[in-house]
């Protein structure tokens, strides 16, 4: 019987146990988007997680969508990042890079020179952006010109190899929840007539050159890929989510990638233990069968539901947000069973170390 707390082997790497900390956006990033000392006290208190996913790190200028969120397109970017790994490495763990372009989730106050926000195709999302001066409309994007996306690509290779260079252990790719490469995969997004939009394989198109552009940098057992086929955020839909995420998760499969992982909704199943897997959607039974290497399910786990899709052989790793973010030794609370730390929701975005850095552990004084 295999548990959250069952060592696991993956492509290059042992894990000693199955808990993931999933990539949770702070905005606390310096002046340039730069990351700093307290960005890395925070991720070294949480580096017992079998593997730390950092927080969506924009690959380029254009790819900015919130205010003071990090980005990996700089040297000086790279360096900063470089005293987050280098603390993660110290405290024994293990740290990948998410790669991130924001796509249309932007506004022109957050563009280079004031410009439009970029997309598969010019469909303005419901909702607001967040900008420096607080909450504004989201604006029409300006879709991508078919020559432009080998230069978009070269961009994720770029700022891969800037996360080589500062000393990540990989990366992860995100592909979902609304944001540019989800875009091009959903056909609520991408209403191109070119060899980009239209057919499944045409919309797959360009997350699967983002894949191979990687895999050319880092190599595909360093490699992860992050879906939500379920998820709504940032207005997103697509007509036939079964046949485009399985479409997808194929594509991937052939590159041998380490790990695919998948955002679920806030409640992905009912009940606990057998009744919980077999309340789940039956899309994730079909993304297990087609996905040969290590799959990591996110999004409304606890330790006994971890448990029961591990052991059903339904997930390999679980991945948790907020409850990382305000117990920076979860692995070890989910372990004993004792009680965790409640997260305060208004300092989740923003702000100092309050709500990022002074969550006990356990045998401190709570807060």
């Amino acid at each position: 019987m295999a548990d959250l707390f069952t060592p696991l082997a993956a492509g290059p790497f042992e894990f000693p146990h199955r808990v993931v900390m999933a990539p949770m956006t702070r905005n606390r990033a310096g002046p340039g988007n730069v990351p700093h000392a307290l960005n890395a006290t925070y991720y070294r208190q949480r580096s017992d997680a079998a593997l730390v996913i950092t927080e969506a790190t924009q690959i380029c200028p254009e790819g900015l969508g919130y205010p003071g969120t990090p980005g990996i397109h700089s040297a000086e970017q790279a360096d900063g990042w470089a005293a987050v790994t280098d603390a993660v490495h110290e405290a024994g763990g293990l740290i990948f890079l998410q790669l991130w372009h924001v796509g249309r989730i932007s506004h022109p106050d957050l563009q280079p020179g004031g410009q439009l926000p970029v997309a598969p195709s010019a469909v303005r999302p419901a909702g607001d952006a967040m900008t420096a001066s607080g909450m504004k409309p989201f604006v029409t994007p300006r879709a991508l010109e078919a020559g432009e996306l080998p230069r978009l690509v070269e961009q994720y290779a770029e700022a891969a190899a800037n996360a080589e260079r500062a000393g990540f252990d990989g990366v992860e790719i995100h592909g979902a929840n609304g944001y540019l490469l989800d875009q091009f995969t959903r056909d609520g997004t991408n209403r191109r007539d070119d060899n980009y939009g239209g057919s499944v394989e045409n919309r797959c198109r360009l997350p699967v050159e983002v894949a191979d552009a990687v895999v050319g940098i880092w190599g595909a057992d360093r490699v992860g890929y992050r879906i939500s086929p379920f998820q709504p955020f940032n207005d997103m839909l697509d007509s036939d989510p079964p046949a485009t995420f399985t479409h997808l998760a194929k594509q991937l499969a052939k590159r041998n990638l380490l790990y695919l992982h998948v955002v679920e909704l806030g409640r992905p199943g009912e009940g606990d233990g057998k009744a919980f897997v077999e309340s789940r959607d039956p899309l994730m039974r079909e993304l297990r069968r087609i996905w040969p290497g290590t799959l990591i399910v996110n999004g409304g786990y606890d330790r006994g539901r971890s448990d029961a899709v591990i052991d059903a052989g339904e997930a390999d790793m679980a991945a948790f947000a907020t409850s990382f973010l305000a117990n920076p030794d979860l692995p070890e609370r989910l372990l004993g069973g004792a009680p965790l730390n409640e997260p305060d929701r208004a300092t989740f975005y923003g702000g100092g170390a309050e709500g990022y850095t002074d969550y006990p552990v356990l045998g401190e004084t709570d807060r």
